[in-house]
């Protein structure tokens, strides 16, 4: 039986798991680096110290039997290559805020309406389009130089095989794709002053891209590894959990949040906040992202409460349910969804003279939830409404933060066995390009299976129902003062 290796390329970390072609995993290997702030609001981070951290995790797998390896990365950020296929500057990372000017100016100068037709998309400060005008401008000695362009999961695909590829999942957070008909859009590489030939070869994320380098293939034991495309991390999250074909939701609980919903056909967003992507299945999905989901609760409990226990925060807490008092705006890197907005900012608002420790606590895990709910509200307004979502991510594992997502979506949860996500979605997806199964919705029902389902409680719908229209009224009282 042959072997399959996932890796997810994380913001903070890169995550590996080698599973059998059944889905066990095997082993698994974690490795944390640094994000790097060298002004306020940028975010970047080495794209070789990526690849040095994934050889040693695959080293420490010790992995034999390996037949494929595939991806799920971080999405939109920008690692630029010289003619050498050397990297010319730190990636400029999804999280960065630099982009506000160059935003605006694709959104209200070249206009959304433009955008949409061109690539399904508008524009958004963490998208790769805008950070391309932004080195453009800013660091023109720096554009000049730039050979080709990749996403950052593509860049380890690059030095794993010596090809430059990206799958049309990741891809779709460019702003340089037109969606619909999965090419690149000429006009956005014109208003960004690249060319095609500068862009990397599009590929369906199970469609194998190279084989391993033999010399890095002999150091680390393997035979002949097959490379596959790879997906944006969503949407390998997506495949991990069974979210394929017509009608899936998925809920990401991780840095940042998203709703994912997977369709066998494109959406016209018509300029919403939302994003319409291809997915990794072959076919669509429409999302909703918010910029801090997981990264809030781990702000609030280490940060500002120096605590370490998640768990012991939450205990007890199910007394406040739909009754608390104090709000939390979950803005604390500006917003994606619905507000697209990077000078933002996080809230605290209700407190009195009885606010306590825990009602702030689980004002921190509804605020996302409510940040979310705004997601599915939009994706209303497009025609989608999922009456069932499954949820992943490290917030997943809170039993108390599902049971506020569930009542506050107003729908079913459900987990599956196992939540690996990202990294479990791109062993799938090298599974599919080494012909184990013909389709990723092939792997997904053979491999996936519903372990639990968190079912809304009808009382507590209605009285977050109330909470969240108050929620909604916050920022648009507050957008002025940041």
């Amino acid at each position: 039986m042959s072997n399959f290796i996932g890796i997810d390329l994380g913001t903070s970390s890169v995550k590996i798991l080698l599973t059998d072609e059944r889905g066990k995993i095997l082993a698994s290997s974690t490795r944390p680096y640094d994000v790097y702030r060298p002004q306020e609001g940028w975010s970047e981070q080495d794209p070789e110290e990526w690849f040095q951290e994934v050889l040693e995790g695959l080293e420490e797998l010790n992995a034999r039997d390996v037949a494929g390896i595939s991806f799920g990365g971080q999405m939109h950020g920008l690692v630029a290559l010289d003619r050498e296929g050397k990297v010319i500057r730190p990636c400029i990372l999804w999280n960065d805020g630099r982009t506000e000017e160059e935003t605006a100016y694709l959104n209200e100068t070249v206009g959304r309406e433009k955008l949409n037709a061109w690539t399904g998309n508008i524009a958004f400060a963490g998208f790769t389009a805008p950070k391309l005008l932004w080195m453009y401008r800013h660091e023109p000695e720096n554009f000049a130089k730039i050979d080709k362009i990749l996403l950052p999961k593509d860049y380890l695909a690059y030095r794993f095989t010596g090809e430059f590829s990206t799958d049309y999942s990741d891809a779709s957070g460019t702003l340089l794709l037109d969606v619909k008909n999965r090419c690149w859009a000429e006009e956005m590489c014109e208003i960004c002053h690249v060319s095609k030939e500068q862009l990397p070869a599009l590929h369906e994320s199970y469609e194998v891209i190279g084989t391993m380098k033999r010399s890095l293939a002999d150091a680390l034991g393997y035979g002949e590894v097959k490379v596959c495309a790879g997906a944006g991390d969503n949407a390998a999250a997506a495949v991990g959990m069974g979210v394929v074909g017509e009608g899936g939701c998925n809920v990401s609980l991780g840095t940042s949040g998203t709703l994912f919903l997977s369709s066998d056909s494109f959406s016209d967003v018509h300029g919403k906040p939302l994003h319409s992507f291809c997915h990794a299945d072959g076919k669509y999905h429409l999302m909703g992202c918010i910029l801090s989901a997981a990264s809030c609760n781990e702000w609030w409990v280490h940060r500002v409460l120096r605590a370490e226990d998640y768990a012991a925060e939450q205990a007890g807490l199910e007394k406040y349910l739909g009754d608390n008092d104090v709000f939390f705006l979950p803005y604390l890197a500006g917003e994606r969804c619905p507000h697209n907005d990077v000078t933002a900012r996080g809230a605290f608002i209700g407190l009195n003279a009885e606010s306590d420790r825990g009602q702030m606590t689980l004002a921190v895990l509804e605020g996302v939830a409510f940040a979310l709910r705004d997601c599915l509200e939009e994706a209303k307004a497009c025609g989608r409404a999922p009456q069932a979502t499954s949820v992943c991510g490290g917030g997943a594992r809170s039993e108390l933060w599902v049971r506020v997502l569930s009542n506050v979506l107003g729908i079913s949860v459900c987990g599956p066995k196992t939540t690996e996500g990202p990294a479990y979605g791109a062993a799938m997806l090298a599974m599919v390009g080494c012909g184990v199964y013909r389709t990723v919705d092939e792997a997904a029902r053979a491999i996936v299976r519903v372990l639990w389902t968190r079912e809304p409680e009808p009382e507590l719908v209605a009285r977050y129902e109330k909470k969240y229209q108050k929620y909604k009224q916050f920022y648009p009282a507050l957008k002025g003062l940041f």
